[in-house]
């Protein structure tokens, strides 16, 4: 996939991996259009950006709004043919505790944002993508979404987020052979420990005893090497139906 003059969708795209990612597409020659519910960063962002970017305000639960991001991609001169999917949400909660068992609410909520959204996106972008025109190998789009190192080494207290991600894990390959006739890719990044805003907010001894947990190398991912792993599975038309890890090594310990 060439994403020179490719119509880019970042859903999560304000900050953190999805900023990270919304910068590198665009310095490739991408139009593209971030979508987060973060106004005051989104709208900083396509400023920052300039021409060829746009933000959207969105909430990955609700269809209606995020139809509006895709429609806005896919007015890019050459459709929309790239989405990237970075927003989710955390919760730290045990199954079950003298005080009770795990809220299931909040385990909905996490699967609604985490799953659910990006099912969402995955339909909604794809579905735009199927009116392309096949580049020179046939492709008219590439899905990439965002699992986690947590769907396959889930810590205490995060059943609802390592249940989420499993879930995009697992929803990778069918996804890519759904639409393997139509010419699109589906993908999945399962990053380990980065340093997201999320990350940003822990004092600087429990960061660096993150870090230290790394094999090599010791310390967090920059969200600009997710990113610039997102531009490589674009423009790398064999990489399809998988779900890569970019974690450092790293194997989550249960606590």
């Amino acid at each position: 996939m060439r994403i020179d003059r490719s119509g880019a969708l970042v859903v999560g795209g304000a900050s953190g991996l999805g900023e990270a990612t919304a910068r590198a597409l665009h310095g490739k020659g991408a139009h593209v259009v971030a979508a987060d519910l973060d106004t005051q960063r989104g709208e900083a962002l396509a400023v920052s950006l300039g021409e060829r970017a746009r933000f959207v305000v969105a909430d990955v639960t609700r269809p209606d709004e995020l139809q509006e991001a895709v429609s806005a991609a896919a007015q890019a001169p050459g459709g929309l043919r790239i989405s990237v999917h970075c927003a989710g949400i955390g919760w730290a909660e045990r199954v079950a505790r003298s005080k009770g068992p795990h809220g299931l609410e909040s385990f909905e909520k996490v699967i609604a944002v985490n799953l659910v959204g990006t099912f969402n996106a995955l339909r909604l972008a794809s579905a735009a993508m199927l009116a392309n025109e096949p580049d020179d190998e046939g492709e008219r789009g590439v899905c990439i979404n965002t699992a986690s190192i947590a769907a396959y080494d889930g810590q205490i207290g995060q059943v609802a987020y390592a249940a989420s991600k499993g879930g995009v894990v697992a929803m990778t390959l069918p996804a890519a052979r759904d639409l393997a006739a139509s010419g699109v890719r589906v993908c999945a990044i399962a990053p380990g420990l980065f340093d997201t805003p999320l990350l940003a907010s822990l004092p600087a001894e429990a960061r660096a005893g993150l870090a230290a947990s790394m094999p090599f190398p010791p310390r967090l991912g920059r969200p600009e090497e997710f990113a610039r792993f997102a531009c490589e599975i674009a423009e790398n038309t064999m990489l399809n139906g998988e779900v890569v890890r970019i974690d450092g090594a790293l194997r989550m310990a249960p606590r």
